[in-house]
């Protein structure tokens, strides 16, 4: 398919908001290479890895519980001002984290504290988590029908370019810098950015109203949902207090939805089946990708006695390929429609992780290679059917509320995926290792266990993949529903698109 240079104008337009989400998704893996040094500055240990985790888990939260919010923001005021809006929180967030180490001296006279700098990560997370929603309304008001598949796929491809990049270049700054100059050089790339959008069309504003209860609601039970799913690798008394709680706050959630007058997520929107569909495609497709994250780093480590680096590099290979399958998607969409490449993306993602359920200790390339690109691949495909299938015929005054609430099903389904991953493989190799002694004298006894406990842990990655093969197989029920349900839609076009 040809492209004129008129039909190339508004993805023109529509790149400084590509750009912005890249800048969001490199922050979310930018810490994990500037980790070490923050660690070291703010005198957390080696041994407390779980309480460093949470600049991570505070950005992810954060960039989460933003979503509905500011989805329904940018319904409100239009998606250039919600965008500038959320480039500005990014850009004051990325300042705090870098000044985090100094704030309780400079303000209260103490020593450098740890939780400044999660609260700092936290509120930068706002910024970002509201540019991927908005930047799908974007797509809807910047770029004509036929051309938004690739608008949805360039969106796919900006995130996942972004978090490739990340560590690289956290690694990069924190070699010739410090691990802080890794988020004050945000600053000078947000404001090119805003100064980009800022040349875009004008928006439009609609009067709705927000609902401040209810995304406060959320965001304490997605914190407590997520304090709740770290704990439950191994149950203790912070499990058994939160998780009541975190029960209590989902309740109010869905009853504020249910009953609010003008709830984060329209309720019209879950009288459509293409978006009822597309979110429940989401959430199993979220839950599969984040076993593939976890699994191809963690099996290079402890299995093939691999470092970081060489992990990191075997996830990249699945990580470039889903963006340039993103991409792909969006183009081919055009011509074939989102139902045969939605189906080729999940056969992809089924037959690269069933490929490597039967990997080996000695498995090497090319094969290994193969069979992430092909998931890889799949998972890119997925992106831009599943975005247009959601967003499709959805009202323009709902466009926002709807992206946010599609990429909050995946971030969910990440969530509980990682959750679920954590607490059975763990109850998995414990058991596939019970009657092996901890360890030998004997040299060749010890050998022995060191194998037969590595054979375990294959069988658990193993096992890992299959799971994710299965997962990716029940998201064809889901994927069927959304095309046959919004190909045979008798909604009315959203204003703006009727001929």
């Amino acid at each position: 398919m040809r492209l004129s240079p008129n039909s190339l104008k508004p993805l023109l337009l529509f790149l400084p908001f590509c750009a912005g989400v890249f800048l969001a998704a490199d922050d979310q893996t930018v810490v994990v290479t500037v980790l070490p040094e923050v660690m070291r500055d703010l005198r957390v240990g080696a041994g407390e890895l779980d309480r460093a985790a949470w600049v991570i888990t505070g950005y992810l939260v954060g960039y989460t519980a933003a979503m509905p919010l500011m989805g329904r923001v940018s319904d409100r005021i239009g998606h250039k001002p919600a965008f500038l809006w959320a480039l500005g929180i990014f850009a004051l967030g990325s300042a705090a984290v870098a000044l985090s180490p100094k704030l309780p001296g400079l303000l209260l006279g103490r020593q450098p504290e740890f939780s400044w700098l999660v609260v700092a990560r936290v509120f930068q997370a706002i910024g970002g988590g509201a540019v991927i929603p908005v930047a799908l309304v974007a797509a809807g008001q910047l770029v004509p029908p036929e051309r938004r598949p690739v608008a949805y796929g360039l969106v796919g491809a900006s995130a996942e370019a972004g978090s490739i990049i990340g560590p690289l270049w956290g690694g990069a700054v924190t070699s010739w810098l410090s691990w802080e100059w890794a988020f004050w050089l945000n600053i000078p790339q947000t404001l090119v950015v805003a100064w980009l959008i800022i040349r875009t069309p004008k928006a439009t504003r609609r009067p709705i109203r927000l609902d401040l209860p209810g995304a406060f609601l959320f965001a304490t039970a997605l914190s407590l949902l997520t304090l709740a799913l770290s704990r439950v690798g191994k149950p203790d008394a912070v499990l058994y207090w939160v998780a009541p709680f975190t029960v209590v706050a989902i309740a109010a959630v869905v009853w504020r939805q249910a009953r609010g007058r003008d709830p984060l997520v329209p309720k019209n929107l879950f009288r459509r089946t293409s978006f009822n569909a597309a979110s429940c495609a989401h959430f199993l497709i979220g839950a599969a990708l984040i076993i593939a994250m976890v699994s191809v780093p963690l099996m290079a480590n402890t299995l093939f006695g691999e470092g970081p680096l060489q992990g990191g590099l075997r996830l990249l290979r699945m990580s470039v390929a889903v963006g340039a399958g993103a991409l792909a998607g969006g183009i081919v969409m055009q011509k074939f429609g989102p139902r045969p490449v939605a189906l080729a993306g999940l056969a992809l993602c089924c037959a690269g992780f069933l490929s490597m359920s039967r990997w080996q200790l000695d498995v090497q390339d090319p094969w290994m290679t193969v069979h992430l690109v092909l998931t890889g691949l799949g998972f890119g495909l997925l992106v831009a059917p599943v975005a247009e299938r959601a967003l499709f015929r959805v009202l323009d005054g709902e466009r926002g509320a709807a992206s946010a609430a599609l990429t909050v099903a995946r971030m969910v389904g990440m969530t509980a995926g990682l959750a679920a991953l954590t607490a059975w493989g763990t109850v998995r190799f414990d058991g596939l290792v019970a009657g092996l002694p901890p360890f030998s004298t004997d040299p060749a006894v010890q050998e022995q266990i060191s194998l037969a406990a590595s054979e375990a842990g294959l069988t658990v990655f193993r096992g890992f993949f299959v799971a994710a093969a299965v997962i990716c197989a029940i998201a064809l029920a889901p994927v069927l529903a959304m095309s046959r349900a919004s190909d045979h839609s008798k909604s009315p076009l959203p204003q703006g698109e009727r001929k």
